[in-house]
């Protein structure tokens, strides 16, 4: 099996900070929301995609797109 070095990286440091904050996941990110307001800006911006609400019905009544296929 191909081992990606990069998802391992991720893992050991989701681990790393699991234990440091005794797997407390609103510790981690409160602290995570510290070290953000120390640098001054926004690490991650969650964007939105705008979809006409038209093409979002049309799509909901699709019979191809709930089919499996």
């Amino acid at each position: 099996m191909y081992e990606d070095p990069i998802v391992d990286e991720v893992r050991k440091t989701r681990e790393r900070l699991a234990e440091k904050y005794n797997f407390d996941v609103e510790a981690i990110f409160e602290a995570l929301r510290k070290q953000q307001g120390a640098l001054g800006k926004k690490l991650v911006r969650r964007v939105r995609k705008q979809i006409p609400e038209q093409v979002a019905a049309s799509e909901r009544n699709c019979p191809a797109l709930h089919s499996g296929r």
